[in-house]
Protein backbone atom coordinates (compact mmCIF):
# COMPACT_ATOMS: atom_id res chain seq x y z
CA UNK A 1 0.00 0.00 0.00
CA UNK A 2 2.99 2.35 1.09
CA UNK A 3 4.39 2.23 -2.30
CA UNK A 4 1.32 2.70 -4.28
CA UNK A 5 0.89 5.95 -2.34
CA UNK A 6 4.34 6.58 -3.20
CA UNK A 7 4.19 6.26 -6.75
CA UNK A 8 0.57 8.72 -6.87
CA UNK A 9 1.93 11.37 -4.83
CA UNK A 10 4.83 11.42 -7.26
CA UNK A 11 2.86 11.13 -10.29
CA UNK A 12 0.59 14.27 -8.26
CA UNK A 13 4.16 16.34 -7.78
CA UNK A 14 4.92 16.07 -11.11
CA UNK A 15 1.55 16.97 -12.93
CA UNK A 16 1.60 20.01 -10.61
CA UNK A 17 5.26 20.90 -11.19
CA UNK A 18 4.45 20.65 -14.81
CA UNK A 19 1.43 22.50 -14.94
CA UNK A 20 2.75 25.63 -12.69
CA UNK A 21 5.49 25.36 -15.96
CA UNK A 22 2.74 25.48 -18.62
CA UNK A 23 0.27 28.44 -16.64
CA UNK A 24 4.06 30.60 -16.05
CA UNK A 25 5.29 30.12 -19.30
CA UNK A 26 1.76 31.41 -20.58
CA UNK A 27 1.58 34.24 -18.07
CA UNK A 28 5.41 35.15 -17.87
CA UNK A 29 6.05 34.42 -21.22
CA UNK A 30 9.19 32.09 -20.65
CA UNK A 31 10.32 29.36 -22.27
CA UNK A 32 8.46 26.01 -20.93
CA UNK A 33 12.12 24.79 -19.88
CA UNK A 34 12.53 27.91 -17.89
CA UNK A 35 9.45 27.69 -16.29
CA UNK A 36 10.15 24.11 -15.63
CA UNK A 37 13.50 25.40 -14.31
CA UNK A 38 11.86 27.93 -12.14
CA UNK A 39 8.79 25.93 -10.59
CA UNK A 40 11.62 22.78 -9.80
CA UNK A 41 13.35 25.36 -7.42
CA UNK A 42 10.72 26.94 -6.36
CA UNK A 43 9.14 24.35 -4.68
CA UNK A 44 12.36 22.51 -3.62
CA UNK A 45 12.62 25.71 -1.86
CA UNK A 46 16.03 26.38 -3.34
CA UNK A 47 15.54 29.97 -4.60
CA UNK A 48 18.28 30.53 -6.66
CA UNK A 49 17.00 33.68 -8.23
CA UNK A 50 17.85 33.69 -11.82
CA UNK A 51 14.32 33.58 -12.84
CA UNK A 52 11.32 35.45 -10.91
CA UNK A 53 7.98 36.06 -11.63
CA UNK A 54 7.45 39.99 -13.21
CA UNK A 55 4.11 40.47 -13.61
CA UNK A 56 1.63 40.72 -10.75
CA UNK A 57 -0.84 37.97 -11.82
CA UNK A 58 2.81 35.89 -11.58
CA UNK A 59 3.59 37.03 -8.45
CA UNK A 60 -0.36 36.44 -7.30
CA UNK A 61 -0.38 32.86 -8.36
CA UNK A 62 3.01 32.08 -6.20
CA UNK A 63 1.03 32.03 -3.23
CA UNK A 64 -0.95 29.23 -3.64
CA UNK A 65 1.12 27.42 -6.31
CA UNK A 66 4.18 27.31 -3.58
CA UNK A 67 1.81 26.28 -0.62
CA UNK A 68 0.41 23.54 -2.91
CA UNK A 69 3.67 21.87 -4.31
CA UNK A 70 4.91 22.22 -0.63
CA UNK A 71 2.66 19.64 0.81
CA UNK A 72 2.60 17.76 -1.97
CA UNK A 73 6.20 17.56 -1.84
CA UNK A 74 5.82 16.88 2.27
CA UNK A 75 3.60 13.89 1.43
CA UNK A 76 6.49 12.63 -0.73
CA UNK A 77 9.22 12.96 1.09
CA UNK A 78 7.09 11.23 4.18
CA UNK A 79 5.84 8.63 1.95
CA UNK A 80 9.83 7.67 1.24
CA UNK A 81 10.77 8.15 4.67
CA UNK A 82 8.31 5.21 5.46
CA UNK A 83 8.68 3.09 2.98
CA UNK A 84 13.21 3.64 2.68
CA UNK A 85 13.49 3.87 6.88
CA UNK A 86 10.67 1.90 8.14
CA UNK A 87 11.18 -1.52 5.94
CA UNK A 88 14.43 -1.07 5.16
CA UNK A 89 15.34 -0.52 8.83
CA UNK A 90 13.64 -3.74 10.21
CA UNK A 91 15.13 -5.94 7.46
CA UNK A 92 18.56 -4.50 7.88
CA UNK A 93 18.01 -4.68 11.72
CA UNK A 94 16.99 -8.89 11.34
CA UNK A 95 20.13 -9.40 9.19
CA UNK A 96 22.19 -7.53 11.69
CA UNK A 97 21.02 -9.48 14.74
CA UNK A 98 20.99 -12.64 12.68
CA UNK A 99 25.09 -12.16 11.86
CA UNK A 100 25.30 -10.71 15.78
CA UNK A 101 24.03 -14.20 16.84
CA UNK A 102 25.88 -16.06 14.70
CA UNK A 103 29.10 -14.57 15.95
CA UNK A 104 28.01 -15.07 19.75
CA UNK A 105 27.38 -18.60 19.25
CA UNK A 106 30.65 -19.79 17.26
CA UNK A 107 32.48 -18.09 19.95
CA UNK A 108 30.52 -19.50 22.86
CA UNK A 109 31.51 -22.61 21.07
CA UNK A 110 35.26 -21.85 20.54
CA UNK A 111 35.58 -20.95 24.57
CA UNK A 112 33.90 -24.40 25.39
CA UNK A 113 30.55 -22.36 26.67
CA UNK A 114 28.28 -24.70 24.89
CA UNK A 115 26.64 -26.22 27.81
CA UNK A 116 25.35 -23.34 28.72
CA UNK A 117 23.20 -23.68 25.52
CA UNK A 118 22.07 -26.91 26.61
CA UNK A 119 19.24 -27.56 28.35
CA UNK A 120 19.65 -29.07 31.93
CA UNK A 121 17.48 -32.07 32.77
CA UNK A 122 17.20 -33.18 36.59
CA UNK A 123 18.76 -31.28 39.61
CA UNK A 124 22.03 -33.33 39.32
CA UNK A 125 22.74 -31.66 36.26
CA UNK A 126 21.88 -28.09 37.80
CA UNK A 127 23.73 -28.96 40.91
CA UNK A 128 27.00 -29.62 38.62
CA UNK A 129 26.64 -26.31 36.38
CA UNK A 130 25.58 -23.80 39.59
CA UNK A 131 22.30 -22.88 37.74
CA UNK A 132 18.67 -23.55 37.36
CA UNK A 133 17.15 -24.31 33.95
CA UNK A 134 15.05 -21.03 34.83
CA UNK A 135 18.70 -19.09 35.20
CA UNK A 136 19.91 -20.45 32.14
CA UNK A 137 17.21 -19.86 29.53
CA UNK A 138 17.10 -16.15 31.33
CA UNK A 139 20.39 -15.68 30.92
CA UNK A 140 20.04 -16.87 27.03
CA UNK A 141 17.57 -13.77 27.49
CA UNK A 142 19.66 -11.81 28.21
CA UNK A 143 22.67 -12.33 25.65
CA UNK A 144 19.90 -11.83 22.90
CA UNK A 145 18.79 -8.41 24.15
CA UNK A 146 22.07 -7.65 24.34
CA UNK A 147 22.58 -8.57 20.68
CA UNK A 148 19.37 -6.90 19.70
CA UNK A 149 20.75 -3.53 21.38
CA UNK A 150 23.95 -3.97 19.76
CA UNK A 151 22.80 -4.78 16.43
CA UNK A 152 20.34 -1.52 16.53
CA UNK A 153 23.35 0.50 17.42
CA UNK A 154 25.17 -0.70 13.93
CA UNK A 155 22.44 -0.71 12.15
CA UNK A 156 21.87 2.94 12.91
CA UNK A 157 25.40 3.98 12.01
CA UNK A 158 24.86 1.88 8.83
CA UNK A 159 21.95 3.61 7.72
CA UNK A 160 23.82 7.09 8.40
CA UNK A 161 26.78 5.76 6.56
CA UNK A 162 24.83 4.77 3.67
CA UNK A 163 22.70 7.61 3.21
CA UNK A 164 25.64 9.63 3.45
CA UNK A 165 27.45 7.93 0.91
CA UNK A 166 24.77 8.39 -1.37
CA UNK A 167 24.36 12.14 -0.28
CA UNK A 168 28.16 12.77 -1.15
CA UNK A 169 28.00 10.98 -4.48
CA UNK A 170 25.20 12.91 -5.70
CA UNK A 171 26.97 16.49 -4.62
CA UNK A 172 30.22 15.12 -6.07
CA UNK A 173 28.75 13.51 -9.86
CA UNK A 174 26.50 16.30 -9.78
CA UNK A 175 29.22 18.97 -9.75
CA UNK A 176 30.37 17.11 -12.69
CA UNK A 177 27.48 17.49 -14.45
CA UNK A 178 27.06 21.45 -13.92
CA UNK A 179 30.91 21.76 -14.26
CA UNK A 180 30.70 20.35 -18.53
CA UNK A 181 26.93 21.77 -18.80
CA UNK A 182 28.32 25.37 -18.06
CA UNK A 183 31.37 24.99 -19.85
CA UNK A 184 30.31 28.16 -21.83
CA UNK A 185 30.64 30.08 -18.17
CA UNK A 186 33.97 28.93 -17.98
CA UNK A 187 32.74 27.37 -14.32
CA UNK A 188 35.92 25.46 -12.46
CA UNK A 189 34.83 22.24 -10.87
CA UNK A 190 34.96 24.14 -7.39
CA UNK A 191 32.63 26.46 -8.44
CA UNK A 192 30.61 24.25 -9.34
CA UNK A 193 31.19 21.77 -6.06
CA UNK A 194 30.18 24.89 -4.55
CA UNK A 195 26.95 25.57 -6.81
CA UNK A 196 25.54 22.05 -6.46
CA UNK A 197 26.24 22.26 -2.31
CA UNK A 198 24.15 25.80 -1.75
CA UNK A 199 21.65 23.94 -3.95
CA UNK A 200 21.36 20.69 -2.13
CA UNK A 201 21.31 22.38 1.04
CA UNK A 202 19.03 24.25 -0.45
CA UNK A 203 20.62 27.66 0.71
CA UNK A 204 20.10 28.70 -3.07
CA UNK A 205 22.33 32.30 -2.43
CA UNK A 206 22.01 33.03 -6.57
CA UNK A 207 25.74 34.06 -7.67
CA UNK A 208 25.79 30.83 -9.62
CA UNK A 209 23.01 30.18 -11.90
CA UNK A 210 22.14 27.40 -14.81
CA UNK A 211 22.03 29.30 -18.03
CA UNK A 212 22.73 26.29 -20.53
CA UNK A 213 20.01 24.35 -22.36
CA UNK A 214 22.16 21.10 -20.92
CA UNK A 215 22.53 22.35 -17.23
CA UNK A 216 18.79 23.51 -16.11
CA UNK A 217 17.00 20.15 -17.52
CA UNK A 218 20.36 18.29 -15.50
CA UNK A 219 19.59 20.30 -12.45
CA UNK A 220 15.81 19.66 -12.16
CA UNK A 221 16.20 16.01 -12.91
CA UNK A 222 19.04 16.39 -9.91
CA UNK A 223 17.46 17.94 -7.35
CA UNK A 224 14.63 15.83 -7.39
CA UNK A 225 17.01 12.84 -6.54
CA UNK A 226 19.21 15.37 -3.99
CA UNK A 227 16.33 16.47 -1.96
CA UNK A 228 15.06 13.87 -0.64
CA UNK A 229 18.16 11.77 0.03
CA UNK A 230 19.07 14.61 1.92
CA UNK A 231 15.87 14.31 4.32
CA UNK A 232 16.95 10.48 4.57
CA UNK A 233 20.50 11.82 6.07
CA UNK A 234 19.00 14.34 7.88
CA UNK A 235 16.27 11.58 9.70
CA UNK A 236 19.64 8.95 10.20
CA UNK A 237 21.39 11.92 12.03
CA UNK A 238 18.68 11.97 14.34
CA UNK A 239 19.11 8.80 15.56
CA UNK A 240 22.93 9.04 15.75
CA UNK A 241 25.21 12.45 15.26
CA UNK A 242 22.46 14.69 16.68
CA UNK A 243 21.80 12.01 19.73
CA UNK A 244 25.52 12.09 20.57
CA UNK A 245 25.85 15.68 20.15
CA UNK A 246 22.00 15.88 22.87
CA UNK A 247 24.21 13.76 25.16
CA UNK A 248 27.47 15.40 25.18
CA UNK A 249 25.75 18.68 25.47
CA UNK A 250 24.04 17.42 28.49
CA UNK A 251 27.27 15.70 30.10
CA UNK A 252 29.04 18.99 29.95
CA UNK A 253 26.23 21.05 31.31
CA UNK A 254 26.96 17.99 34.53
CA UNK A 255 30.17 19.72 35.22
CA UNK A 256 29.80 23.37 34.12
CA UNK A 257 26.96 25.88 34.15
CA UNK A 258 24.20 23.22 35.78
CA UNK A 259 25.59 20.83 37.90
CA UNK A 260 23.44 18.32 39.18
CA UNK A 261 22.90 17.31 42.97
CA UNK A 262 25.47 14.23 43.04
CA UNK A 263 28.96 14.54 43.67
CA UNK A 264 31.09 15.37 41.22
CA UNK A 265 33.04 11.71 41.45
CA UNK A 266 29.62 10.44 41.25
CA UNK A 267 28.60 12.11 38.57
CA UNK A 268 31.94 11.42 36.46
CA UNK A 269 31.92 7.60 37.12
CA UNK A 270 28.07 7.51 35.85
CA UNK A 271 29.59 9.15 33.10
CA UNK A 272 31.76 6.81 32.26
CA UNK A 273 29.55 3.35 32.99
CA UNK A 274 27.06 5.49 30.06
CA UNK A 275 29.51 5.69 27.84
CA UNK A 276 30.89 2.23 28.13
CA UNK A 277 27.23 0.73 27.94
CA UNK A 278 26.38 2.93 24.64
CA UNK A 279 29.66 1.53 23.43
CA UNK A 280 28.96 -1.90 23.82
CA UNK A 281 25.51 -1.02 22.64
CA UNK A 282 23.65 -2.44 26.30
CA UNK A 283 22.13 1.39 26.50
CA UNK A 284 18.68 0.28 24.65
CA UNK A 285 18.48 -2.68 27.72
CA UNK A 286 19.13 -0.45 30.45
CA UNK A 287 16.70 2.12 29.25
CA UNK A 288 13.98 -0.76 28.11
CA UNK A 289 14.66 -2.18 31.64
CA UNK A 290 13.98 1.18 33.36
CA UNK A 291 10.82 2.12 31.46
CA UNK A 292 9.25 -1.16 32.22
CA UNK A 293 10.38 -1.24 35.73
CA UNK A 294 8.55 -0.35 38.71
CA UNK A 295 5.15 -2.10 37.86
CA UNK A 296 2.59 -2.98 40.49
CA UNK A 297 1.00 -5.08 38.40
CA UNK A 298 1.29 -8.94 37.97
CA UNK A 299 4.32 -9.63 34.83
CA UNK A 300 2.36 -9.37 31.55
CA UNK A 301 -0.77 -7.15 33.09
CA UNK A 302 0.68 -3.66 31.52
CA UNK A 303 -1.05 -0.99 29.52
CA UNK A 304 0.23 1.78 28.04
CA UNK A 305 3.50 3.52 28.50
CA UNK A 306 3.93 5.86 30.77
CA UNK A 307 5.18 8.49 28.35
CA UNK A 308 2.66 7.95 26.21
CA UNK A 309 4.69 6.94 22.99
CA UNK A 310 1.72 5.05 21.45
CA UNK A 311 1.21 6.53 18.24
CA UNK A 312 -2.70 8.44 17.71
CA UNK A 313 -3.64 6.83 14.62
CA UNK A 314 -7.65 6.85 14.69
CA UNK A 315 -8.29 3.38 12.83
CA UNK A 316 -6.12 1.62 15.64
CA UNK A 317 -8.01 3.76 18.66
CA UNK A 318 -11.14 2.62 16.75
CA UNK A 319 -10.19 -0.98 16.88
CA UNK A 320 -8.88 -0.71 20.02
CA UNK A 321 -12.15 0.40 21.45
CA UNK A 322 -14.43 -2.62 20.09
CA UNK A 323 -11.64 -4.99 21.30
CA UNK A 324 -12.21 -3.67 24.91
CA UNK A 325 -15.85 -3.50 24.50
CA UNK A 326 -16.07 -7.23 23.02
CA UNK A 327 -13.31 -8.44 25.35
CA UNK A 328 -14.45 -6.69 28.20
CA UNK A 329 -17.97 -8.22 27.76
CA UNK A 330 -16.69 -11.74 26.98
CA UNK A 331 -14.16 -11.50 30.47
CA UNK A 332 -17.91 -10.83 32.62
CA UNK A 333 -18.91 -13.94 31.41
CA UNK A 334 -15.81 -15.99 31.89
CA UNK A 335 -15.67 -14.66 35.45
CA UNK A 336 -19.84 -15.07 36.17
CA UNK A 337 -18.96 -18.88 34.51
CA UNK A 338 -16.21 -19.37 37.17
CA UNK A 339 -18.29 -17.88 40.18
CA UNK A 340 -21.53 -20.36 39.11
CA UNK A 341 -19.09 -23.75 38.66
CA UNK A 342 -17.32 -22.62 42.09
CA UNK A 343 -20.10 -22.64 43.73
CA UNK A 344 -21.43 -25.48 42.18
CA UNK A 345 -18.09 -27.11 43.45
CA UNK A 346 -16.93 -27.46 40.11
CA UNK A 347 -13.49 -26.86 40.30
CA UNK A 348 -12.53 -28.21 37.03
CA UNK A 349 -14.92 -25.59 35.21
CA UNK A 350 -13.84 -23.16 37.67
CA UNK A 351 -10.06 -23.21 37.04
CA UNK A 352 -11.03 -23.45 32.97
CA UNK A 353 -12.98 -20.43 33.35
CA UNK A 354 -10.66 -18.34 35.03
CA UNK A 355 -7.89 -19.29 32.50
CA UNK A 356 -10.17 -17.75 29.85
CA UNK A 357 -10.22 -14.85 31.50
CA UNK A 358 -6.44 -14.67 31.95
CA UNK A 359 -5.95 -15.09 28.20
CA UNK A 360 -8.85 -12.53 27.39
CA UNK A 361 -7.19 -9.93 29.34
CA UNK A 362 -4.02 -10.34 28.43
CA UNK A 363 -5.26 -9.98 24.88
CA UNK A 364 -6.74 -6.60 25.64
CA UNK A 365 -3.63 -5.59 27.16
CA UNK A 366 -0.87 -6.79 24.41
CA UNK A 367 -3.36 -4.89 22.05
CA UNK A 368 -2.47 -1.45 23.58
CA UNK A 369 1.62 -2.47 22.91
CA UNK A 370 0.91 -2.44 19.34
CA UNK A 371 2.10 0.54 17.01
CA UNK A 372 4.16 2.20 20.17
CA UNK A 373 7.32 4.08 19.08
CA UNK A 374 9.68 2.57 19.91
CA UNK A 375 8.79 -0.90 20.33
CA UNK A 376 7.71 -2.60 23.28
CA UNK A 377 9.89 -4.54 24.35
CA UNK A 378 9.18 -7.34 27.50
CA UNK A 379 11.23 -8.58 30.48
CA UNK A 380 12.29 -11.86 30.90
CA UNK A 381 9.75 -11.94 34.03
CA UNK A 382 6.58 -11.10 30.99
CA UNK A 383 8.08 -13.18 28.69
CA UNK A 384 8.22 -16.81 31.25
CA UNK A 385 4.25 -15.35 32.12
CA UNK A 386 2.53 -15.24 28.56
CA UNK A 387 4.88 -18.45 27.74
CA UNK A 388 3.00 -20.04 30.96
CA UNK A 389 -0.19 -18.90 29.59
CA UNK A 390 0.29 -20.29 26.29
CA UNK A 391 0.90 -23.92 27.44
CA UNK A 392 4.92 -23.73 28.30
CA UNK A 393 7.03 -23.67 31.32
CA UNK A 394 10.54 -21.80 31.44
CA UNK A 395 11.61 -24.58 34.50
CA UNK A 396 10.61 -27.72 32.11
CA UNK A 397 13.69 -28.51 29.64
CA UNK A 398 10.98 -30.23 27.39
CA UNK A 399 10.22 -27.27 25.98
CA UNK A 400 13.63 -26.08 24.98
CA UNK A 401 16.58 -27.06 22.77
CA UNK A 402 20.13 -26.30 22.11
CA UNK A 403 20.41 -23.35 19.68
CA UNK A 404 21.81 -24.06 15.70
CA UNK A 405 24.27 -21.42 14.84
CA UNK A 406 22.98 -21.87 10.71
CA UNK A 407 19.24 -21.28 10.15
CA UNK A 408 18.87 -23.91 7.67
CA UNK A 409 15.85 -23.27 5.35
CA UNK A 410 14.24 -26.69 4.50
CA UNK A 411 11.04 -25.24 3.04
CA UNK A 412 10.68 -24.95 -1.10
CA UNK A 413 8.44 -22.69 -2.69
CA UNK A 414 6.99 -19.37 -1.24
CA UNK A 415 7.14 -21.12 2.45
CA UNK A 416 9.37 -18.78 4.62
CA UNK A 417 11.83 -20.15 6.86
CA UNK A 418 11.57 -21.22 10.39
CA UNK A 419 11.79 -17.82 12.57
CA UNK A 420 10.14 -17.05 15.45
CA UNK A 421 7.76 -20.22 15.14
CA UNK A 422 8.73 -21.59 18.86
CA UNK A 423 6.13 -22.97 20.58
CA UNK A 424 2.96 -24.81 19.75
CA UNK A 425 2.40 -25.53 15.85
CA UNK A 426 -1.32 -25.07 15.26
CA UNK A 427 -1.20 -26.95 11.72
CA UNK A 428 0.76 -30.37 12.86
CA UNK A 429 -0.91 -29.93 16.77
CA UNK A 430 2.98 -30.67 17.87
CA UNK A 431 5.28 -28.88 20.26
CA UNK A 432 8.33 -27.48 18.51
CA UNK A 433 11.51 -26.39 21.13
CA UNK A 434 13.04 -23.45 20.80
CA UNK A 435 16.04 -21.45 22.06
CA UNK A 436 15.69 -17.87 22.87
CA UNK A 437 18.90 -17.75 20.93
CA UNK A 438 17.94 -19.81 18.09
CA UNK A 439 16.08 -19.15 14.83
CA UNK A 440 12.93 -19.89 16.26
CA UNK A 441 12.78 -17.17 18.66
CA UNK A 442 10.34 -14.55 19.28
CA UNK A 443 13.27 -12.24 19.37
CA UNK A 444 13.98 -13.00 15.83
CA UNK A 445 12.56 -12.02 12.61
CA UNK A 446 10.43 -9.06 11.69
CA UNK A 447 7.84 -9.29 13.57
CA UNK A 448 7.60 -7.06 17.01
CA UNK A 449 7.21 -8.80 20.11
CA UNK A 450 3.24 -7.37 20.72
CA UNK A 451 2.73 -8.69 17.47
CA UNK A 452 4.13 -12.12 18.47
CA UNK A 453 2.40 -12.35 21.95
CA UNK A 454 -0.62 -11.49 20.67
CA UNK A 455 -0.76 -14.20 17.71
CA UNK A 456 -0.01 -16.85 20.05
CA UNK A 457 -2.45 -15.53 22.86
CA UNK A 458 -5.67 -16.02 19.98
CA UNK A 459 -4.36 -19.13 18.59
CA UNK A 460 -4.24 -20.42 22.58
CA UNK A 461 -7.55 -19.49 23.49
CA UNK A 462 -8.96 -20.75 20.58
CA UNK A 463 -7.84 -23.60 20.69
CA UNK A 464 -9.20 -23.62 24.46
CA UNK A 465 -12.37 -22.46 23.41
CA UNK A 466 -12.77 -24.95 20.68
CA UNK A 467 -11.51 -28.38 23.24
CA UNK A 468 -14.09 -26.71 25.61
CA UNK A 469 -16.77 -26.64 22.90
CA UNK A 470 -15.57 -30.39 21.85
CA UNK A 471 -15.81 -31.23 25.31
CA UNK A 472 -19.30 -30.01 26.10
CA UNK A 473 -20.58 -31.63 22.50
CA UNK A 474 -18.77 -34.93 23.78
CA UNK A 475 -21.14 -34.60 27.47
CA UNK A 476 -24.49 -33.58 25.21
CA UNK A 477 -23.96 -36.97 23.15
CA UNK A 478 -23.38 -38.94 26.15
CA UNK A 479 -26.35 -37.50 28.41
CA UNK A 480 -28.55 -38.42 24.90
CA UNK A 481 -27.43 -41.97 24.54
CA UNK A 482 -28.06 -42.33 28.42
CA UNK A 483 -31.38 -40.58 28.09
CA UNK A 484 -32.12 -42.72 25.08
CA UNK A 485 -31.28 -45.97 26.64
CA UNK A 486 -33.39 -45.04 29.38
CA UNK A 487 -36.26 -44.24 27.32
CA UNK A 488 -35.72 -47.47 25.62
CA UNK A 489 -35.98 -49.91 28.79
CA UNK A 490 -38.81 -48.20 30.06
CA UNK A 491 -40.87 -49.10 26.96
CA UNK A 492 -39.92 -52.46 26.82
CA UNK A 493 -40.48 -52.75 30.27
CA UNK A 494 -43.82 -51.51 29.81
CA UNK A 495 -44.38 -53.80 26.48
CA UNK A 496 -43.51 -56.78 28.16
CA UNK A 497 -46.35 -56.13 31.08
CA UNK A 498 -49.14 -55.88 28.54
CA UNK A 499 -48.40 -59.03 27.53
CA UNK A 500 -48.02 -60.71 30.22
CA UNK A 501 -51.27 -59.45 31.12
CA UNK A 502 -53.15 -60.27 27.86
CA UNK A 503 -51.77 -63.76 28.47
CA UNK A 504 -53.18 -63.85 32.19
CA UNK A 505 -56.61 -62.46 30.71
Amino acid sequence: MSQRTLMLQTISFMVYMLAGAAVYHRVEGWRFLDSVYFTNFTLLTVGIGSLAPKTHTGRALLFPFAVGGIVILGLVIGSIRSLVLERGKKKLGSRMVERKRVQLLKKMHKKDQHEKLTPINGKEQANDLGMTERERRKSEFELMRQIQDHATQRQKWNALFISGSAWLVLWLVGAVVFWKAEHQQEWSYFQALYFAYTSLLTIGYGDFTNFSNAGKPAFVFWSLLAVPTLTIVISNMGDTVVKSVRDLTDYLGEFTVLPGESPTKQRAQQLLKDFTNSFRGEQGQKDSADQLSGMDKPPGMLGQRKDGSRQDIPEYEAMTRATDRVAGEVEKEELHAASNAGEHGDEVSKDVHEYHYQLIREFRNVMKHLNENPPRQYTYEEWAWFLRLMGEDEDDHSFHRKPAIQIRDNHRGDREPDLQQGGMDEKRDEQKKWSWLGNRSPLMGNMEEAEWVLERLSITLERALKRQHKIWQDAGKSYAETDAKKHSNSSGSSTGTSETQKGAV
